[in-house]
């Protein structure tokens, strides 16, 4: 059981920017209500232009997370677009291997490039919710879906299946005090949709946010990251990804098609879809772009025998379920169900 959470910001800074302060003290409150001792490590708070100068900063907040023996879960504030900076911090001379130890890691969207450091080092870690977007939601609750695996993972430290949402909402248009107590409208979902191959297929799951792993190797963004990424191994070699499953999401900027077709390129140049046994897509923010996404996949992919399941509530559009990183998934397409028995 989960007692003691230390945010941290990997990411962008916005946490610590007063014009999210109704939102963060909404976060607050739900935690607190709900038992939890709650930390900002010392530069989560820090503002965007302070962690952006800085990302030995948020570095320096990670390790001590995880040196902290009285923290249970690490959740991250939110996503952003350059966490890959904190690579040499990290990894150079062994300062993440040395600092880890197992604990509750919690985050999407550019911490997709965290997930994939903690894997390097054999950390199984937890993908699909962030302090900001989910638990400082400003409607009345936090949305039903998104506490009902917050709260589990919070109980038990892990998650032992998901299924679909009956409804999703589209992307929230103000995050001003006004909106507190605002409610989004809900829209009736049609739950797991079998784009393609078998309906049961079995392995670790590991991914993330699309944007973010063409990113590991389109220098568009950020001239460097290509090469920093490269240069510590960040993108796991072909042979790793042998009968995993890949999960797939996309976020608020709504890749266009084009985009989203040299993205699965990339990864297909990499091997990835030779080796693993199954691909999981997450439901794009408002369907954006989704009857192309649909075409495009098995198009790329090129190997009409692997499975690719669709539509599930992951990622940028809300709701969102948690997902396990590195523990046995066996999905179900017909009993519309992702369950991780973790024997023995």
């Amino acid at each position: 059981m989960i007692h003691t959470i230390g945010i941290v910001s990997l990411s962008s800074g916005i946490l610590g920017e007063a014009r999210v302060r109704h939102e963060r003290d909404i976060g607050l409150r739900r935690l607190r209500e709900a038992g939890l001792d709650v930390r900002f490590l010392p530069h989560a708070l820090a503002g965007t232009e302070a962690l952006r100068a800085h990302p030995e900063w948020r570095a320096e907040d990670l390790l001590r997370a995880f040196r902290d023996p009285e923290l249970d879960m690490i959740l991250c504030a939110i996503g952003g677009d350059d966490t890959y900076r904190l690579l040499p911090y990290l990894f150079d001379r062994d300062a993440l291997r040395e600092a880890l130890r197992p604990i509750v890691f919690l985050g999407f969207s550019d911490s997709t490039v965290n997930h994939l450091m903690l894997h390097k080092l054999g950390l199984p870690t937890f993908y699909g919710q962030a302090f900001l977007p989910d638990l400082c939601e400003l409607g009345p609750e936090m949305l039903p879906y998104s506490r009902s695996y917050f709260a589990e993972l919070v109980a038990t430290g892990t998650i032992r299946e998901i299924r679909p949402s009956p409804v999703w909402y589209g992307e929230r248009q103000s995050f001003d005090p006004s909106q507190v107590g605002v409610a989004l409208p809900p829209r009736a979902d049609r739950g797991f949709e079998l784009l393609q191959g078998p309906p049961r297929f079995a392995g670790k799951i590991l991914g993330g946010c699309l944007d973010s792993l063409y990113d590991l190797f389109d220098g568009t963004r950020w001239a460097d990251m290509p090469e920093l990424c490269r240069k510590y191994g960040l993108f796991p070699e072909a042979g790793d990804w042998e009968d995993r499953i890949l999960l797939l999401e996309t976020s608020e900027e709504k890749m266009p098609p084009e985009t989203f077709r040299r993205a699965l390129e990339l990864l297909r140049a990499r091997g990835v879809f030779d080796a693993v046994s199954g691909v999981l897509v997450g439901k794009p923010m408002d369907e954006a772009w989704w009857p192309e996404y649909r075409r495009i996949l098995p198009e790329v992919i090129a190997r009409p025998e692997l499975p690719i399941l669709c539509n599930l509530n992951v990622g940028h559009a809300q709701p969102r379920c948690i997902v396990p990183f590195g523990l046995e998934a066996e999905v179900d397409a017909e009993e519309q169900v992702i369950r991780f028995p973790q024997r023995g």
